[in-house]
């Protein structure tokens, strides 16, 4: 029941807002990093947020999540809320670079930090080498997951994948919390989108992957690399991209279209399809996944 509550709320919340957006003239202008071609309302990953922290808190009270997991989540608020006022004020790239910092080290605070980072044949057990590691990545999750979030669907569509994907695997309520927070948000962002997330809902969404990455990973060192594989069509895409403009000598903060969806998009191909092709490829790999974990044990 509670699920088919926060769904209701996402979806309200998702349509409140952006009406009230379109009144207000709060919206997306387009720019050279656009995929769409008219203004559009950005604040949709407002109801994103608050759906999940409140479905997190319910099972927190009702003893449905571990402590340190959730204390790791809920820090994705401040996340949240710098977001906020970087999709209306456009904060420095500096100050949104320290509050990560913050809510990534805490984050790391709370799950007792990265234990061990293994490969098949050896694991590397140093917890500075180890936490460090583990830094950096909770800040290139966030990043890359607002990266990501250039076309109609394919962000939000990514999070419940890997919400359905995390539950099928793990098991833990709040995966589901995050499928249906997003679903309702989902219903007006498909193509074509009455309303965008913004970075209010994809900071947040990289946040709580790299959180999972890291907490299952400390439950079985092998599910480091389950999450590494789940997550690949994003953060494949996003490192290949940065590193091509690098070696190009082009400036990495500037707005572009170059990740391999974006050309997808711009070789004629609808926002739906893309996002469908992602997703395909995302159920093969869950599949694979699936049968290798189920061999092993």
């Amino acid at each position: 029941m509670i699920y088919i509550i926060l769904l209701i709320l996402s979806f309200t919340l998702t349509y409140s807002i952006k009406n009230f957006y379109i009144k207000n003239a709060i919206l997306e202008e387009v720019n050279e990093r656009s995929s769409h071609t008219v203004a559009i309302p950005h604040g949709g990953g407002i109801a994103i947020s608050l759906t999940w922290f409140l479905g997190l808190s319910y099972l927190f009270f009702t003893n449905d999540v571990e402590t340190s997991l959730y204390y790791a989540l809920m820090l994705g608020l401040l996340i949240s809320v710098v977001s906020f006022f970087d999709d209306l004020f456009e904060l420095s790239a500096k100050l949104r670079l320290i509050i990560q910092s913050i809510v990534a080290f805490s984050g790391l605070y709370f799950l007792g930090g990265f234990e061990s980072f293994s490969f098949y044949f050896f694991s590397i057990e140093n917890q500075i080498f180890t936490n460090i590691f583990a830094f950096f990545m909770i800040i290139w999750f966030i990043n890359l997951y607002n990266f990501l979030d250039g076309i109609d669907g394919y962000a939000g569509s990514e999070a419940v994948f890997l919400g359905a994907a995390g539950f099928f695997l793990f098991g833990g309520s709040h995966f589901l919390v995050l499928v249906f927070a997003v679903l309702g948000f989902l219903v007006w962002n498909w193509h074509r989108a009455k309303i965008f997330m913004g970075d209010v809902g994809s900071t947040l969404l990289g946040y709580n992957i790299a959180i999972f990455t890291i907490y299952y990973a400390n439950q079985e060192s092998m599910n480091f690399w389950i999450w590494i594989v789940l997550f690949s069509v994003f953060w494949l895409d996003a490192t290949y991209t940065l590193f091509r403009r690098y070696k190009a000598g082009k400036k990495l903060s500037q707005a572009h279209k170059e990740h391999i969806y974006q050309k997808l998009t711009q070789s004629g191909y609808s926002h739906d399809k893309v996002v469908l092709l992602a997703m395909f490829i995302n159920c093969i790999i869950f599949i694979l996944i699936y049968i290798s974990c189920d061999i092993i044990l």
